[in-house]
């Protein structure tokens, strides 16, 4: 049977449904994070406005308060960058991609000899046996925040550092100790991220969920290997996977005006296939001149601008023309996300 096309139209509606930006959602923020496969949050605020623009009533405290007792999880995760988890999830993500983390950092030659990497991760592991510390009181043990070492001693970062009021995620403790004991297996926390990538981004190709998780494309179709998937074509002919019974919604339903905060995971070039991010403004909104990247504003479900906070204002960085409509909504949504920034 001919698998059925997908226009990108539809990649990009059923992207922004399955990531809460239809509508907000009167959900609590561990099913928030869990639905939309976590938060990256390597800029701390990104976390908050990333819940503000998708749940129904969030509150700026809300997320700090789910941090600190403790069903909410920051660490470092997928394509070694920080994000934040639900607590229930943490494990599957963490061991699912923690093999090609270990053998990335091998393939480039990143990795000290072995009897010093074994000496220095237990040094790490009785420095934080008490508890949680700093880097700064850690005294060089996590140079260059962690390191190598956190591919080897599972860690994450808590508060109140990597929080809205204290920005630098720079307070590690042992996950097995502020998370509990790893509870899954290697091939469970595949599976898992095959299963929340589709959840999240699908119907996507192979190399879309690899690239998201950071792991190599064959390592996602194992993970894969027991899941029931249906199959489609995008309209260049290449295969789409998504879970088995995940609804599309309709292409032509209307899209609200959004704000993405920095770095955002639709941002990123595996969800490219969905529309989201126009190819002229990608280096508008990544550039080395500009490393902290900035936020975007969606109108009609891709990028119409960008935005950044500045001396207590979100100022906007038009990308094109708006109509007056589209520039109204732009504005009350500017408005709103400022009194929440404020």
């Amino acid at each position: 049977m001919t698998p059925r096309t997908l226009t990108q139209r539809h990649l990009n509606r059923a992207l922004l449904a399955r990531q809460l930006l239809l509508e907000r959602a009167p959900i609590s923020i561990e099913a928030a994070v869990d639905q939309v496969g976590g938060l990256q949050t390597q800029y701390a605020p990104s976390g908050y406005v990333g819940l503000w623009t998708r749940i129904r009533g969030f509150g700026r405290s809300d997320l700090t308060a789910a941090l600190e007792a403790r069903t909410i999880i920051q660490a470092t995760l997928m394509r070694s960058t920080i994000h934040m988890v639900s607590r229930r999830e943490f494990w599957c993500y963490a061991i699912g991609v923690r093999r090609a983390r270990q053998e990335w950092a091998a393939r480039i030659g990143a990795l000290p000899p072995e009897s010093e990497l074994r000496s220095r991760s237990d040094a790490l592991r009785a420095a934080l046996a008490d508890g949680p510390r700093t880097v700064k009181e850690l005294d060089g043990l996590a140079t260059g925040f962690v390191g190598n070492l956190g591919l080897f001693v599972d860690l994450v970062r808590v508060p109140p550092s990597g929080t809205w009021e204290r920005r630098r995620a720079d307070r590690l403790a042992l996950a097995e100790d502020w998370v509990g004991p790893p509870d899954v297996s290697e091939d469970e926390g595949l599976v898992h991220l095959v299963r929340t990538y589709l959840r999240g981004f699908g119907p996507a190709p192979w190399r879309d969920i690899a690239g998201w998780a950071g792991i190599p494309v064959a390592t996602a179709k194992r993970g894969g290997e027991g899941l029931a998937l249906e199959r489609y074509r995008d309209e260049a002919g290449r295969e789409l996977v998504d879970l088995a019974g995940e609804a599309l919604p309709d292409p032509d339903v209307p899209v609200p005006v959004r704000f993405l905060p920095h770095f955002d995971n639709n941002l990123w070039v595996h969800a490219r296939r969905t529309g989201v991010v126009p190819e002229p403004y990608r280096q508008l909104l990544f550039s080395t001149k500009n490393p902290a990247s900035v936020g975007a504003v969606l109108v009609d479900g891709r990028v119409a601008a960008g935005w950044s906070y500045r001396d207590g204002r979100i100022a906007l960085q038009p990308y094109e023309e708006l109509s007056a409509a589209n520039a109204r909504a732009v504005e009350a949504e500017r408005e709103a996300l400022e009194a929440f920034a404020a």
